[in-house]
C-alpha cells in the first residue's frame, strides 16, 4: 500500500509542474536532438518574460547594457522576428498574438530613412510575420519600408549609403558589411511588387561590395569610405572591430558579409554570389584565429583579439552556413561546422538559465569592444539568429524546405 500511495504523489507533483512548451511544439515529431529540445525550451521561457517587458513599456530589447529601446534602434526588429520564429516552432495562437504585437510597434518605421537599418528592423519582423500569416498589410509595410530604403541609394556610386558623411570621420559616402543583409528586403519587396528598380539596387550594392569591400584573402574590414561623386574607394576604415584597418577581420562584419551572400544567390541564383559565400566560408573556417569550438573572438586578427568571444558571430554564421550547405558542393562539412556552433552555443556556458541573464538567451555577445559597448553580454540578435539556426537545423534534418 505504501508504494502505491508514493506513487499517486508523485503522480500528483508531475502534474503540477509546467510541461516543457516543446512537448506542444508542432515539431514535436519530427526527430530531433534533446540539445535543440531544450534550447527551444530556454529560449521560450526566456522570451516570455522578456515579452512582459515588451507589453508594459511599448519598447523592444536590445542588450544588457542598454535595456529595452525605442522602435526607431536598429535592433527594433530582433525580438519580433524571433516570436514569429517561436510561433513558428510551437504552432501555438499566443505566441503570434505576441509576435504580432511586438511586430505592430515597428509600424512608423517603414518611413525612417534616418539610416539603412530600415532592412533589419522591418524584415525580421513584418518579413517573418508575412512568411508565416500571408497578412495582406504586411505586403504593403514591407514595400514602403523598401521604398524607404532605395531613398539611400546612389546611382553615382552604386551603392545604398549606410551612414551619413561624417567630416570628422573624413567620410563622403560611408559603406559598412552590415549593408549586405538590408538587401533581403529590396528582394521580398521586388517578389511581392515586380519593382524591378529594387532588384537593381540590391544587385548593384550587392556587386559593387563584393568588387570593392572585400581583400584577396576573402576578409573584410567593417566601413569603406567611397567618393561621392565618382565612387571611387577613398579609404578602408573602422567603426566595429580592430582599428587596424589594414588587416582588421570583425567576427560579426565576416558573418554578415557570409549571410549576406549567401541570401543573394538565394534571391537572384547568380553563381558569383554562391562562389563569394563559398570564399568567405572557406576563410573562416580555416582561419587559424578561429577557436576548436568555432565561436570566435570579437576580431579575427586584431592584436587584442584574444579576449573575449562573440556568441551573435558565431551564431549567425551558423545561420549562414546551414543555409549555404543546401546550395554548396561543400554542403556537408557546412553542415558539421554549424551544428558543432550550434551545440556549443546550446552547452550553459553559452546558453542562459531560464529567469537570468535579464531574460536574454545567450551569454558572451559582444557589440562593440574596442568602443567598449554592450560586452561580454547580451545582445538581441545574437538571440534573433541563434533561434533561425536552431529552426534551419530542425528543418534540414528532416529535409524541410528552409523557407
Amino acid at each position: 500500500m505504501k508504494k502505491y500511495t508514493i506513487l499517486i504523489c508523485l503522480l500528483f507533483l508531475l502534474t503540477c509542474f509546467h510541461i516543457p512548451a516543446e512537448a506542444g511544439s508542432k515539431y514535436d515529431n519530427l526527430p530531433a536532438p534533446q540539445w535543440v529540445a531544450h534550447a527551444m525550451f530556454v529560449a521560450m521561457k526566456q522570451a516570455e518574460r522578456m515579452y512582459a517587458d515588451v507589453e508594459d513599456s511599448a519598447r523592444l530589447p536590445r542588450s544588457i547594457q542598454k535595456g529595452l529601446v525605442s522602435p526607431a534602434d536598429w535592433t527594433s526588429g530582433f525580438f519580433p522576428g524571433l516570436l514569429w520564429y517561436l510561433y513558428e516552432y510551437t504552432g501555438d495562437g499566443v505566441w503570434q498574438e505576441r509576435a504580432a504585437y511586438a511586430t505592430g510597434l515597428l509600424k512608423q518605421e517603414r518611413f525612417n530613412a534616418f539610416d539603412h537599418d530600415i532592412g533589419f528592423k522591418m524584415y525580421c519582423s513584418y518579413g517573418n510575420g508575412l512568411r508565416l500569416t500571408g497578412n495582406r498589410q504586411y505586403e504593403q509595410i514591407i514595400f514602403r519600408s523598401a521604398k524607404t530604403l532605395t531613398s539611400r541609394y546612389s546611382y553615382k556610386t552604386g551603392l545604398i549609403m549606410s551612414w551619413e558623411p561624417n567630416e570628422a570621420r573624413d567620410w563622403q559616402f560611408p559603406v559598412i558589411i552590415d549593408n549586405m543583409m538590408n538587401l533581403e528586403l529590396l528582394m521580398e519587396a521586388y517578389k511581392l511588387s515586380g519593382d524591378t528598380t529594387l532588384n537593381y539596387i540590391a544587385r548593384q550594392h550587392a556587386d559593387k561590395t563584393m568588387k570593392c569591400q572585400y581583400r584577396p584573402d576573402m576578409s573584410c574590414p567593417h566601413v569603406v569610405d567611397y567618393d561621392a561623386e565618382t565612387g571611387a574607394v577613398r579609404k578602408f576604415d573602422w567603426n566595429n572591430g580592430s582599428d587596424d584597418v589594414t588587416n582588421s577581420t570583425w567576427a560579426r562584419g565576416q558573418s554578415w558579409g557570409l549571410y549576406g551572400y549567401t541570401m543573394m544567390y538565394r534571391e537572384t541564383g547568380d553563381e558569383d554570389y554562391l562562389r563569394h559565400a563559398e570564399k568567405i566560408a572557406e576563410f573562416l573556417l580555416n582561419h587559424p584565429g578561429l577557436p576548436q569550438d568555432l565561436i570566435p573572438y570579437w576580431d579575427y586578427t586584431g592584436a587584442d583579439r584574444s579576449t573575449m568571444r562573440d556568441a551573435s558571430a558565431a551564431a549567425l554564421m551558423a545561420s549562414a552556413l546551414l543555409e549555404l550547405s543546401t546550395y554548396s558542393g561543400q554542403g556537408k562539412r557546412y553542415f558539421a561546422a554549424a551544428e558543432k556552433i550550434l551545440q556549443t552555443l546550446s552547452a550553459p556556458e553559452y546558453l542562459a538559465e531560464p529567469g537570468t541573464h535579464h531574460n536574454f538567451i545567450l551569454k558572451h555577445a559582444t557589440g562593440n569592444y574596442l568602443r567598449h559597448s554592450e560586452l561580454d553580454g547580451a545582445l538581441s540578435y545574437a538571440d534573433y539568429y541563434y533561434v533561425e539556426s536552431l529552426m534551419r537545423y530542425i528543418k534540414l534534418l528532416n529535409h524541410q524546405e528552409l523557407f
